[in-house]
């Protein structure tokens, strides 16, 4: 060994991540491109998937194909499913990939660059998820935040009504305004109500319905991804999957795929109650596994040095430009984000977590955490199948 920290597994954008799916997904439904006047519909099918009548697409929420692969005896028939692999994005995390998901683009294009980012211009976070200010703050606009087209107001344009079916709960909040405009939404919150949901939905002659769950995620936070409990999720998964299947009409496809994978913290640095960490740091943005770090006005370049320093051997720490300029949003960052950015992005390539627990208390007690480049993070299964 030289010592040497691991290349991080920067996302395929353009040929094999989650902001290639949606394109294709419409490509095989035949909705035009986005540039209809330059390219037909194939153009957009980066992932060359075959023509259907109906799609569906199953979004289980911390499904990563290493986890998957470690426990294929538990899902026999996700496990017997035609697969491949697909790289997240960066960060591997919720409301980035459900935003790549929804739009078609890399972060770098929608600008939901992390869970919780700098507002540019102001000192203060926004937490993407939530969809949540400081108090005393007005709300924010989802199309504001997130003006790009929505893959479903592209299908709507084509005369395909899409659905999307998932907890009553998320329906009309701030992120899935920002991510599902255009969409159907069909309040389920029970296997058997989603279920349900998705055979109405592939009824007609041509649809694309989602479904979403997410208690594989929440049981991986909670007690660890592997533990018992999150092995009898992924079984309730399996077999989720598999009802679907038996729900498509003639001439449809299914597919399974996830928004990350997962880690179990085994070491757990404060770095709010580090000073090395603190000083010289204005706000603590991201997550624990992909740190935005906002430093006080001229402070950078040494909060830099010393995060690489103490961090030495367990995390990439990056400048902002730095992370732009290795593509780790994607080709391209719009320039009204790159505030958005932290002044430096931490992310542990060891199983070690960078918490800031006195402004994120509830995510310093998880045992299991996302959004690095690890394999174990960014690869997801985009598992297929088809009644065509």
């Amino acid at each position: 060994m030289d010592g040497k920290p691991p290349q991080p597994m920067v996302p395929a954008y353009g040929g094999n991540s989650l902001a290639d799916l949606p394109s294709s997904l419409l490509a095989a439904l035949g909705v035009p491109s986005r540039d209809q006047g330059a390219r037909s519909a194939d153009s957009d099918n980066l992932l060359d998937l075959a023509p259907a009548d109906r799609v569906c697409l199953f979004l289980v929420d911390g499904l990563g194909a290493e986890l998957l692969r470690a426990h294929a005896d538990r899902a026999p028939f996700l496990s017997s499913a035609t697969a491949r692999r697909l790289t997240a994005g960066f960060p591997s995390t919720t409301v980035t990939s459900l935003c790549s998901l929804g739009t078609g683009l890399p972060p770098g294009e929608h600008g939901m660059l992390g869970m919780t980012l700098a507002v540019p211009g102001e000192r203060h976070l926004f937490n993407c998820l939530r969809w949540s200010l400081p108090k005393g703050m007005p709300p924010m606009d989802p199309s504001e935040w997130q003006p790009a087209e929505t893959v479903y107001q592209r299908a709507a344009r084509a005369g395909i009504t899409p659905s999307y079916v998932g907890p009553a709960a998320f329906e009309g909040t701030g992120l899935t305004e920002a991510v599902y405009r255009g969409v159907r939404y069909v309040p389920a919150d029970t296997v058997e109500e989603r279920v349900a949901g998705v055979k109405a939905m592939l009824a007609g002659p041509r649809a694309h319905v989602t479904v979403y769950h997410g208690d594989l995620d929440a049981t991986g936070h909670l007690v660890g991804w592997g533990s018992p409990q999150w092995l009898d999720q992924l079984e309730l998964v399996d077999d989720m999957a598999a009802r679907l299947a038996e729900t498509l009409p003639p001439g449809s496809a299914l597919y399974v795929t996830a928004d990350h994978g997962m880690v179990n913290a085994v070491e757990k640095i404060d770095a709010q109650a580090t000073p090395a960490l603190s000083e010289g740091v204005a706000m603590f943005g991201g997550e624990a596994r992909a740190r935005h770090v906002y430093t006080e006005q001229g402070a950078a370049p040494a909060v830099l040095e010393a995060w690489r320093e103490v961090l030495a051997g367990k995390a990439w720490v990056v400048s902002r430009q730095e992370a732009v300029d290795s593509g780790w949003f994607g080709p391209d960052v719009r320039r009204e984000w790159m505030g958005r950015i932290g002044d430096l992005v931490a992310v542990p390539y060891t199983d070690c977590v960078i918490l800031a627990s006195a402004t994120h208390p509830i995510e310093a007690a998880f045992v299991g955490y996302h959004g690095s480049m690890t394999a174990a993070e960014q690869l997801v299964p985009l598992l297929e199948v088809s009644t065509r």
